[in-house]
C-alpha cells in the first residue's frame, strides 16, 4: 500500500481533469457575485427606466379604472379587456425584464463562459446519502458559507443603519410637503440606499469569487497516483508503449534488411558502418539509401549483400557521411553526388556495364 503522503492531493489538476470537470458541469462560479451584479444593475435600470415605467403604469391604471364601470359583463368583453391591458402592461415592463434577463446571462457567462451541460441534472445517488449530507453540513465549505452570509447580513444592516441615521433630519423636513413630493424624495432616498448597499454586496461578491476560484482548484487537485493513472489512460501504459515501439523498430529493421538484396552497392567503413545504395537511372534522380547500420547491423547488411551478390566497396568518408546525413529511404544529398557516382561507376565497371 502506498504511503499516506503519496495519497495527499498536492498536484494541480491536469488539463484533462479540468476539461472533464467542465463537461460534468463543475465550474467555478460565485452566486454572491452574480446576485450582487444583478441587483446593482437592476437598480441602475430602475433609476434609468423607473420614471417612464411609473408614468406608463399610472396611465394604465387610470385607464383601467375609468373603463371598468363602462364594461359590459360578458365573457368576451372581459377577456378582451384583460387581453388588451395585459399586453399594455407587458409593453410597459418589457424593457426592464429584457434588460434584467440580458444582465443575468452576461454576468454568468462572464464568470464561466458559454457552456451547456446536462450532467448536473442527472440523478446522483450520492447526493441522497444521509451520511454524506451530514458530512457536507459540517464541512469547511459550509462553515465558510455561513461566515460569509453572517458577514453579509451584518454589513448590510450596519450600512443601512448608518445611511438611514445620517438622513434622519432630511426625513423630518418632509413632514410638511405634499404627498407627491414626499413620494419623489422617498423614492430617490430608497434608490440611493439600494445602490450603496449593492456596492457593499459587490465587494463581498468579488471576495467570494476569489474564494470560489481557490476552492474550485483545490477541489480538483490530484494525488501523485491519480496523475500517473491518468497519464497511463491518456498516453498509454509506458511498458506497453515501449513494447510497441520495439516491435515497430524490429519490423522496420526487417523491411530494411529485405531491401539489401535489391541494392546496387554497399559502402563500408569497412568494419563499423555499412550503407546500401540503390540507383535506377530511369526512375530516380539520385541514389537512395535502402539500408544502413553500425556494428552488428553493419555486419548483417554485409552478410546479406554477399549472399545476394551485391558488391561491397570500402570508402570510409562516404560511408560515414551517408550514415550521418541520410535516413533509410532518403536520397543522397547533393554534396555527396560526386563520391556516390564514383562508387557506382566503379561497380558498373566491375559488372561490365556502362557508367
Amino acid at each position: 500500500m502506498p504511503p499516506e503522503s503519496s495519497q495527499e492531493k498536492t498536484e494541480q489538476a491536469t488539463p484533462h481533469r479540468l476539461q472533464k470537470a467542465l463537461e460534468e458541469g463543475k465550474v467555478s462560479k460565485s452566486v454572491e457575485l452574480s446576485s450582487a451584479l444583478i441587483i446593482g444593475f437592476g437598480f441602475l435600470v430602475i433609476f434609468v427606466l423607473g420614471p417612464q415605467v411609473v408614468s406608463n403604469s399610472i396611465k394604465l391604471m387610470r385607464y383601467v379604472f375609468s373603463q371598468a364601470p363602462l364594461m359590459t359583463m360578458s365573457s368576451s368583453s372581459v377577456v378582451g379587456f384583460f387581453r388588451e391591458n395585459l399586453l399594455s402592461f407587458f409593453v410597459t415592463i418589457g424593457p426592464f425584464l429584457a434588460l434584467m434577463t440580458v444582465i443575468g446571462v452576461l454576468v454568468n457567462v462572464a464568470q464561466i463562459g458559454f457552456r451547456i451541460s446536462t450532467k448536473p441534472l442527472e440523478p446522483d445517488p450520492s447526493r441522497m446519502s444521509p451520511l454524506k449530507g451530514f458530512k457536507r453540513l459540517f464541512s469547511t465549505r459550509t462553515l465558510v458559507s455561513a461566515a460569509r452570509d453572517s458577514l453579509k447580513v451584518t454589513l448590510i444592516l450596519t450600512l443601512a443603519w448608518w445611511i438611514i441615521s445620517s438622513d434622519v433630519q432630511s426625513f423630518l423636513s418632509l413632514a410638511g410637503v405634499s404627498t407627491q413630493e414626499f413620494a419623489r424624495s422617498f423614492g430617490i432616498f430608497s434608490l440611493l440606499l439600494a445602490l450603496k448597499m449593492s456596492a457593499a454586496l459587490l465587494l463581498l461578491g468579488f471576495l467570494d469569487f476569489a474564494y470560489q476560484k481557490y476552492d474550485y482548484k483545490k477541489g480538483l487537485r490530484m494525488t501523485h497516483q491519480e496523475v500517473r493513472d491518468e497519464s497511463k489512460d491518456t498516453d498509454g501504459n509506458p511498458v506497453s508503449k515501449s513494447r510497441v515501439r520495439q516491435v515497430q523498430k524490429e519490423m522496420a529493421r526487417k523491411r530494411m534488411m529485405s531491401e539489401v538484396a535489391t541494392a546496387d552497392v554497399v559502402v563500408t567503413n569497412p568494419t563499423s558502418v555499412a550503407v546500401a545504395l540503390k540507383y535506377d537511372r530511369e526512375t530516380m534522380d539520385s541514389p537512395i539509401v535502402v539500408a544502413k547500420g553500425k556494428r552488428l547491423i553493419a555486419d548483417k547488411i554485409k552478410e546479406l549483400a554477399r549472399a545476394a551478390g551485391v558488391p561491397i566497396v570500402e570508402n570510409k568518408p562516404l560511408a560515414r557521411s551517408l550514415y550521418k546525413l541520410c535516413d533509410v529511404g532518403a536520397s543522397v544529398p547533393e554534396k555527396l553526388y560526386k563520391a556516390a557516382a564514383e562508387v557506382l561507376a566503379y561497380v558498373y565497371r566491375l559488372k561490365g556495364q556502362e557508367a
